[in-house]
């Protein structure tokens, strides 16, 4: 039985990686970086400053956390008006009630790809999901071409612009596609944008150009151009291929750990559905004006 690794339900692409389940069936930390921050929570995993604090009769109004490690933390009599919240979401209890499945079973039936990403089993089931995910974001961009040009370098809310997205997901796909699965030790395009706790000089090493201003035009360009690479994967990938181990790590950086074909595939396709929903959320809200 085949596993291709995912996100538990609820964790956004800038989120925290969870305990997931593997090919091999067995529960691990999840070493794979999936959002614009850090690899992953607890120690070594950020600023320690505010670890344990308390605060008592305390005006937070307008405060932003992001990627931050929220375990363990409680909060009594508070006032949340107004609050949005993103992110990993296990064992989270509101006036005594846990939220988690029902924000999850809610993703679902929005989002009926996290559902078929979980049962993806052989290489048929990447097949078919990859088929999904062609089509999703080929409908998100039917949305986008139909906004001002400006409006897709906008980041609303502060979140990544589409443009920003599209890039992202080039880097991704050159990452864990082309370096891992394909073995290209040099795959990067120079408008990938990887996560930005990824070091300005490393990623100048790897020819990516963070300071680039590319017209969407030729964004676009780069995106379909990586998307082919995938579906080029995908269409030859057999079973037996999708336990191979990879022998090269995303990049420069990323933690040494085991990784596999399925692995890897999966770690592009959880990208994919993902940076999707924030897409297609923010396109909304762009929309909408």
């Amino acid at each position: 039985m085949l596993f291709l690794r995912f996100r538990q339900p609820g964790q956004r692409s800038s989120g925290i990686p969870p305990r997931v389940r593997a090919m091999t069936g067995s529960d691990e930390l999840m070493g794979a970086q999936f959002g614009p921050h850090r690899f992953y929570p607890g120690e070594g995993g950020g600023s320690t400053q505010f670890k344990g604090a308390r605060f008592d009769v305390a005006d937070l109004r307008g405060a932003r956390f992001t990627d931050c490690d929220l375990t363990g933390v409680t909060i009594r009599d508070g006032w949340l008006v107004d609050v949005s919240i993103s992110g990993y979401v296990s064992n989270v209890t509101i006036n005594g009630v846990d939220v988690s499945d029902f924000v999850s079973a809610e993703l679902d039936v929005r989002h009926p790809e996290r559902v078929q990403f979980r049962a993806v089993r052989d290489a048929a089931d990447v097949r078919a999901m990859w088929d999904t995910i062609e089509r999703l974001w080929a409908e998100a961009g039917e949305r986008a071409d139909r906004l001002p040009t400006a409006a897709l370098a906008e980041q609303v809310a502060g979140e990544w612009s589409f443009e920003q997205t599209l890039r992202h997901l080039v880097f991704i796909t050159d990452a864990w596609a082309s370096r891992t699965v394909l073995g290209d030790p040099m795959p990067y395009h120079r408008l990938g944008l990887p996560q930005s706790w990824y070091p300005a000089a490393a990623a100048a090493g790897l020819g990516i150009d963070l300071t680039a201003q590319p017209s969407y035009a030729e964004i676009r360009a780069a995106r379909a151009d990586r998307m082919a690479v995938m579906r080029r994967i995908v269409a030859g990938v057999t079973d037996a291929d999708l336990g191979r181990g990879c022998r090269r790590s995303p990049a420069p950086g990323y933690p040494d750990e085991d990784r596999t074909v399925a692995d890897c595939i999966g770690v592009v396709m959880d990208e994919e559905i993902e940076h999707y929903r924030f897409a297609v959320r923010d396109l909304a809200v762009l929309e909408a004006r």
